[in-house]
């Protein structure tokens, strides 16, 4: 193992002045270009690059501008005369995107559609740079393809609907995402010659104010205004009082294709940062590029994108210092022998415990059954909407049984405790509840997260419906629940409280499957 460590020198320099005598007195292995924003670097974009090309060091950037990135390999000759490598793009658009491409691509014979997005949290304070940026391009052309053939887009005003979900985790509320200027548009047709469309796109919260920065989108593309830019620092001012929502962040890459025997494939990789954690993604491809170097990894001489330099192996280790959740969904059309959890669950499934996966790995109709302990609410209205339902009631120590009746996806859940019984619905929800499994009372539809925690495979309530109509989430039914395995056994844990009527009822126990 190579013991070796990188020095650290901090200094003030002007990227756009004479850099060249200050670099030449510091004499470092590698120039990290940081500060943006990217899209405005001046009548001269590359004049740091040049100088570090002509002083034999090596240089790589974070940045995120369609043009700057996909430009650099006009330096590649350049640089490999000196010797030293030039990577632009080394953040979460091309170098971390492409990775998870990568890690997609097994399984295809050809690669139709790509798209890709990322979602910030909300409170999370972008700094003016990334505002200047993201203004400097709304309601301009930005370049795609749409059906096979080069279109036209404009920035913050197209988009698409996404939810990102790694496997296993709680869900980022659906959104939409705006259309950015991201290099991945200019760089997914140079790799990947047989594709026919491309968006990337940022969803930010709350969505009301992405939405007004594309109406404003259009004083530049009616040629109103020339640019957006100007307002950075209104934007930013009013994003920062207005950061309303869950302080979660996440990124997806999704693919469509065929296989390589004419099937259809699709395949998606979804990340998500918890809390603060979420800032600190953009910077790891170039922590992972010199940490790569000081492990005798240096990245081959020539000025190029960044896109494929990393896999997603490079950023694991990165990832696991923060509380940062990623992994692989198959998106394809399902088939119906395979059980609902294990979908739902996708790369999840495997961290569930033994007894609880095999209580849910069938798609026939099958009954187990054991004893339960059941507790009711005793406010009147607990009583009532126990009653609708038809909880049972309270009782220390009860038989149950559990049929499960599986056909067109679906489960339907007939559970009786001793004389009475009550049913439900389980399948997997569409549109803006994707990747959360529904389950239907009667004319009630609540949503539900699948996650795996500590042993325990945790249902976590993300939502609720009366006759399709969406209620807040503040009033849906909670309470702890969880399956989980004691001694071999399956064993539940199900509670459903209001805060309008407090505890409705808790039943716990054990199910064995027959024989």
């Amino acid at each position: 193992m190579i013991d070796a460590k990188a020095t650290l020198e901090p200094v003030m320099m002007d990227r756009s002045g004479d850099s060249g005598p200050l670099l030449s007195a510091l004499n470092p292995d590698l120039l990290i270009d940081a500060p943006g924003p990217f899209q405005d670097a001046g009548p001269d974009p590359y004049h740091l690059v040049k100088t570090c090309i002509a002083l034999g060091v090596c240089y790589l950037d974070l940045a995120d501008a369609t043009a700057f990135v996909a430009g650099i390999s006009s330096f590649d000759d350049a640089a490999k005369e000196s010797g030293g490598f030039v990577l632009s793009g080394c953040s979460s658009f091309p170098a971390l995107s492409f990775a998870a491409l990568a890690a997609l691509k097994p399984g295809f014979a050809d690669i139709e559609t790509v798209t890709s997005g990322i979602a910030p949290s909300p409170k999370v304070r972008m700094g003016l740079n990334v505002v200047k940026a993201v203004s400097s391009y709304a309601g301009k052309p930005v370049a795609l393809l749409h059906d096979g053939k080069p279109a036209t887009g404009h920035g913050l005003m197209d988009g698409m609907r996404q939810t990102i979900a790694p496997p296993g985790s709680i869900p980022l509320n659906s959104r939409r995402f705006a259309l950015v200027d991201a290099p991945d548009l200019v760089l997914l047709p140079r790799a990947l010659p047989g594709l026919k469309s491309t968006f990337t796109g940022a969803g930010t919260e709350p969505q009301i104010l992405q939405r007004l920065l594309g109406l404003c989108g259009w004083l530049v593309r009616l040629k109103l205004l020339p640019s957006l830019s100007p307002f950075a620092p209104l934007f930013r001012r009013v994003s920062q009082r207005l950061g309303f929502g869950e302080h979660r962040g996440g990124m997806f890459v999704a693919v469509t294709g065929a296989a390589i025997d004419g099937s259809r494939l699709a395949r998606s990789w979804h990340l998500i940062a918890e809390g603060d954690d979420g800032p600190f993604i953009p910077a790891m491809a170039a922590e992972a590029i010199v940490r790569g170097w000081l492990s005798g990894r240096k990245p081959q001489p020539g000025a190029r994108p960044a896109a494929g330099e990393l896999t997603l192996a490079d950023f694991a280790p990165l990832f696991s210092r923060f509380s940062i959740h990623s992994g692989i969904r198959d998106d394809s059309p399902s088939e119906e022998n395979t059980p609902l959890y294990r979908r739902m669950l996708a790369g999840a499934w495997d961290s569930l415990p033994p007894a609880v996966a095999a209580m849910h790995d069938s798609t026939v109709t099958r009954t187990v059954e054991g004893r339960a302990r059941v507790e009711r609410g005793t406010g009147l209205a607990a009583r009532i909407t126990a009653a609708i339902i038809g909880f049972p009631t309270d009782n220390p120590d009860i038989p149950v049984s559990v049929r499960f009746e599986c056909a067109d996806g679906r489960e339907t859940w007939i559970r009786t405790f001793g004389e009475t019984s009550f049913r439900s619905v389980q399948s997997a929800a569409s549109g803006r509840d994707t990747y959360l499994l529904a389950e239907d009372f009667g004319p009630f539809r609540v949503l539900i997260a699948l996650v795996p925690d500590k042993g325990r495979l945790r249902l976590v309530i993300r939502g609720w419906r009366f006759l399709g109509l969406p209620l807040p989430l503040f009033l849906a039914p909670g309470g702890e629940t969880f399956e989980e395995e004691r001694d071999g056994i399956f064993r539940f844990h199900v509670e459903i409280t209001s805060p309008l009527t407090g505890l409705i009822v808790r039943y716990t126990g054990w199910l064995r499957p027959p024989g």
